[in-house]
Parts: structure tokens; C-alpha cells; sequence
């Protein structure tokens, strides 16, 4: 920590105190291992909706884009969350830590902005079937993509610049910081959240209208894998932010936090590829391809 004239100029990241020597190297291996996992799922499922007309529909466009979005997500966080665990502690500079922080709450903003707009493609996909492809045009799947991107110690006990830690900092207004927080996440979480209920709810309403229950749970199969991944986006989100993070809490914060960033956008791509008929029937037809290419190669070289 550099002071000059009580101006701070860095602080420093603690990461995991208690992960040290052998366990910080498993931890950093582990971490590593998810990271470049997620990265590469993600990466095949944006490459797979480019290239595929039968995933050429306005759920897979919004599934591509939430792919990216959680490549850029964990981007911003991970590679400084290693070199956090590797150094066991790291400085980082004032204006790098208010960079961090702003890109993960942008593109934490984003998510969910996204998983609100997938939810309100599922309504009209289920709602309002026969007028779906009238209004779920091109022309509205990039409007609302567009919408959805656009005095105290000077140690953060976290492995990233959170909002939460990062205001803890402060020595004054810490009151009126955490109202103008609370005040902004309204349009930001709560209207978005409110959306995703609605939405289904008109969606439940349809699913149980239907007679046959082979038909309930076709169409309920088109819209489960979301509703999975909404669960799992504002069920961590909710305890991470929720609960207050200070004493025996931090710990468990720091936890929920690393699966909210690491673990979430790894299964996100999975459970869509497993659940979703479509995305499981191209993935598959793409091994079967890919390994019957190198069975000729193989075949090739051993008779030459």
C-alpha cells in the first residue's frame, strides 16, 4: 500500500488467507482448469449457433450472446483471481480496482438483462405461438441485445474488486453509498427478476391449459433449461449480496462469490447442451464427424 498525503494509490488483494503453500497450488490448478473449460464450452456453443441454420432461431441467438457475456465475465475476474492465489496476496492499483469492479457489475448487468429477455422470448414462443416469429423478428432480437450491453485499512479481504468490499473501504457517506447501490439495482436486478416471474407465470398458466400431458411436458421442455440456469443466476446472486459478508460470513461470501463467477457460467452452456434436443442432436452429429475424420487419417497413415 502506497500513502502520499493520505491518498491511496493501491490496495491489497488477500484472496484466500487460509489456502496457502500446496493447498493454494491445488486451488490455482483447479481454478485454472475450470477456467479454460468454461472458456472453451462457451466458445463451442457461440461457434455452434454461428455456423448451424437449425440453431439459427431467436433462443439460440440469445443463448450465443449469454455465452459471450460469461466469456467476458469471467475474463474480467479470473486471470487477476489467479495471479491472486499464485502471489497468496496481490496490489493492485486504485484505478485498476474501479475498472475491475465497474466491468463485473457491467457485465454481471448484462446476464441479467439477458436471461430476462430469453425469458420474455419463452413467454412468446409458449403465449403466443402463432404471432412469435411477427414479432420476435431480427429487427427486436438486436434491440434488445443491444439494450442489454449498453478511511479505513486499505485491504480488500476478497480475490476481486466486489462493489460490497470496495465501499467498505470508505470512510465517509458508507450509508448513502450502499442506498444509491441499493437504489440502482432496482432497475438493474429487482425490475428485470419481477420481468422473469411475470413471465413465466403467464407461461405456467398456458403449460397447465394444455389437455394432454405429453403436450405439458413438450412444452415445458422448451423452457426448463432457462428457468435452470435463472435459478441458479439469482439463487447465488440473492445469498452473495443479500447476506451481509463480514465475521465468520466472509468466508462462505468469498465461496458463493467464486461459484457464482467460475462454477455458474461453466454449467450454464451444459445444462442448455444437455437439456435442449437441438443443441444435444448437433453436438453430437459434430463428434460423430469429427471422429470419423480421424478414424479415415488414422486408417490413412497406417497403410502408407
Amino acid at each position: 500500500m502506497n500513502k502520499s498525503n493520505h491518498t491511496v494509490s493501491e490496495f491489497l488483494l488477500l484472496g484466500f488467507p487460509d489456502v496457502t503453500g500446496f493447498r493454494a497450488i491445488i486451488l490455482f490448478t483447479a481454478i485454472l482448469l475450470v477456467y479454460i473449460v468454461t472458456l472453451m464450452i462457451n466458445s463451442m456453443v457461440m461457434v455452434l449457433v454461428s455456423i448451424k441454420p437449425q440453431l439459427h432461431s431467436p433462443m439460440y441467438f440469445f443463448l450465443q450472446q449469454l455465452s459471450f457475456s460469461e466469456f467476458v465475465f469471467l475474463t474480467i475476474v479470473i486471470p487477476n483471481m489467479l495471479h491472486v492465489i499464485w502471489l497468496e496476496g496481490a496490489t493492485i492499483s486504485v484505478r485498476s480496482c474501479i475498472i475491475q469492479a465497474y466491468l463485473y457489475c457491467a457485465s454481471g448487468c448484462t446476464e441479467c438483462h439477458l436471461l430476462t429477455v430469453m425469458a420474455y422470448d419463452r413467454y412468446l414462443a409458449i403465449c403466443r405461438t402463432l404471432h412469435y416469429h411477427t414479432i420476435m423478428d431480427t429487427r427486436l432480437q438486436k434491440i434488445l441485445v443491444i439494450y442489454c450491453w449498453f478511511c479505513g485499512p486499505y485491504v480488500i479481504n476478497h480475490f476481486f474488486c466486489d462493489l460490497a468490499p470496495f465501499v467498505e473501504l470508505t470512510c465517509s457517506l458508507k450509508t448513502e453509498l450502499k442506498l444509491m447501490i441499493l437504489i440502482g439495482a432496482v432497475p438493474i436486478m429487482v425490475i428485470p427478476f419481477i420481468s422473469v416471474i411475470i413471465s413465466y407465470l403467464c407461461v405456467f398458466i398456458t403449460i397447465l391449459g394444455i389437455s394432454s400431458a405429453k403436450g405439458r411436458k413438450k412444452t415445458f421442455s422448451t423452457c426448463s433449461s432457462h428457468l435452470t440456469v435463472v435459478t441458479m443466476y439469482y439463487g447465488t446472486l440473492n445469498t452473495i449480496y443479500m447476506v451481509p459478508a463480514n465475521g465468520d460470513t466472509l468466508t462462505l461470501s468469498k465461496l458463493l462469490s467464486f461459484l457464482y463467477i467460475a462454477i455458474t457460467p461453466l454449467f450454464n452452456p451444459i445444462i442448455y447442451c444437455l437439456r435442449n434436443q437441438e443443441m444435444r442432436a448437433v453436438i453430437e452429429k459434430l463428434f460423430r464427424v469429427t471422429n470419423n475424420r480421424c478414424n479415415a487419417i488414422l486408417k490413412t497413415k497406417l497403410v502408407t
